[in-house]
């Protein structure tokens, strides 16, 4: 059977490399009888220009899901691990099950049903494309209420990246609950003596 006959979801992730906050993953079935325009590798394309989509995606698409993993499980289990995990729950929390998911980059997570890596997958298949749009808006928004709670850290601007910026404000104010402890610009600051900021996550 082709995969044009199967019903596929592609899936994507948002926020390996940050310093804060949790990693996200996006599921997507697309409708191949109602295409979307503009579908792109979302590191590609504007704030706006994501924000438009990902609203295309979400009243378009076949099903949609996204899901994460947090802090903790990032610490516990490692960035790899964890992103695997919150890939395993949006497909998972899809409303229609796929008979062939295809993954953005060079490893599938353990699925109940047949998978793909696709190395620059949101670049060529439009389903990832798509996850890569809701896994990056929903991070987005999730690091822009972070900002309300821990404002010194400019989670708005760089949201969670090791910016110069971030680095600095890290070093002044310490790690807080968001910060990812087994990240090494992080470690290395709660290593130097600087006090972890007291809070709850928000």
């Amino acid at each position: 059977m082709s995969v044009s006959a199967l019903l596929v979801a592609g899936v994507d992730e948002a926020g390996r490399g940050p310093l804060a906050g949790p990693v996200v993953a996006a599921a997507v079935i697309l409708d191949p009888q109602r295409p979307i325009p503009g579908l792109a590798d979302s590191k590609k394309l504007s704030a706006r220009r994501r924000e438009i989509l990902f609203e295309a995606i979400r009243t378009g698409a076949h099903a949609h899901a996204v899901a994460l993993a947090t802090v903790e499980e990032i610490d516990a289990l490692n960035i790899h691990q964890a992103t695997l995990r919150a890939m395993q729950r949006a497909v998972a929390a899809l409303s229609m099950v796929p008979e062939l998911v295809l993954v953005d980059g060079n490893t599938c997570p353990a699925l109940p049903c047949a998978a793909r890596a696709i190395v620059k997958g949101d670049v060529t298949e439009p389903a990832i494309s798509a996850a890569s749009i809701l896994a990056k808006v929903t991070r987005d928004r999730l690091m822009h209420a972070l900002a309300v709670e821990w404002p010194m850290y400019g989670f708005v601007q760089h949201k969670g990246y090791p910016t110069a910026a971030h680095l600095a404000a890290l070093v002044c104010h310490g790690a807080s609950p968001v910060h990812r402890r087994s990240f090494a610009p992080v470690a290395a600051v709660l290593a130097g003596g600087a006090t972890p900021l007291k809070g709850a996550l928000p």
